[in-house]
């Protein structure tokens, strides 16, 4: 008897839930128009604030390796003061180093910073006021712009300030017999390397507040001036703490 065979259909027609057969087959395009939308996701613009958060997090990166900088300078300046050499009458070891008296302006200088870094701080607080930021998104004006500008410069003057500041101190220790050559003491060597350093630091970022005032005006969108001024205020808060330290370790250090 010859057999009779059937064609298998290519798909079994679903059926609804609860009466058995094939479950539902989510099908995708393969190839096509479209291009896989569903990794669209992986290639998304993006947002301002993700771009600040990492702007941020590399000038963070970047200042921590320079705090490890001047650790390094510290450390120096400790291990030196252990130095002896001998006296060739009395045969006994003497100390090379010999405290200085530290010029009284860096105590105004310091004032001057500490001040510098609250108009710092209020100038990044106006970039990202709210109620402006939300003007400024909607084309009403930069409203963050103007409150911030003036605090910038503010900051801009206290800043070469405090650099005139310190250049007075190395004078005001030159005439007291410390200049900064190679008949210098040890101390007085140390105190040119760690305001100096730090001087040459802050100048970065008289530069770096100089540069932001001018892209201020030439960034159209507030998002790119919010990360000028957020870069800007974190390297300054930075080089000010990092002058407290060391300002720390030169009164209470030797």
């Amino acid at each position: 008897m010859p057999s009779i065979f059937s064609a298998i259909p290519a798909e079994i027609e679903r059926k609804a839930p609860g009466t058995g057969g094939k479950p539902p087959v989510d099908r995708r395009p393969t190839g096509g128009g479209g291009g896989g939308g569903d990794d669209n996701w992986k290639n998304q613009p993006r947002g301002p604030r993700e771009n600040l958060y990492r702007v941020r997090t590399f000038v963070l990166c970047a200042l921590a390796g320079d705090m490890m900088f001047f650790v390094a300078l510290v450390v120096m300046f400790y291990a030196r003061q252990v130095d002896t050499h001998m006296d060739p009458r009395t045969l006994r070891q003497i100390g090379d180093w010999h405290p200085i008296l530290l010029p009284p302006i860096l105590y105004l200088n310091t004032a001057i910073l500490l001040l510098s870094t609250l108009t710092m701080e209020f100038a990044r607080q106006s970039i990202f006021h709210e109620i402006d930021v939300l003007e400024e998104w909607l084309g009403l004006g930069r409203p963050a712009l103007r409150r911030a500008r003036p605090w910038l410069a503010a900051t801009l003057a206290l800043g070469l300030l405090f650099l005139a500041g310190q250049g007075l101190a190395w004078k005001q220790l030159t005439e007291q017999g410390f200049a900064f050559d190679r008949w210098a003491t040890p101390a007085s060597y140390f105190f040119y390397v760690i305001t100096g350093l730090h001087a040459a630091h802050l100048l970065f970022g008289v530069l770096a507040l100089l540069v932001c005032l001018v892209a201020l005006g030439l960034l159209k969108q507030v998002g790119q001036r919010q990360i000028a001024v957020d870069s800007t205020a974190w390297f300054w808060h930075c080089m000010s703490l990092a002058w407290l330290v060391l300002f720390a370790v030169l009164i209470y250090g030797q």
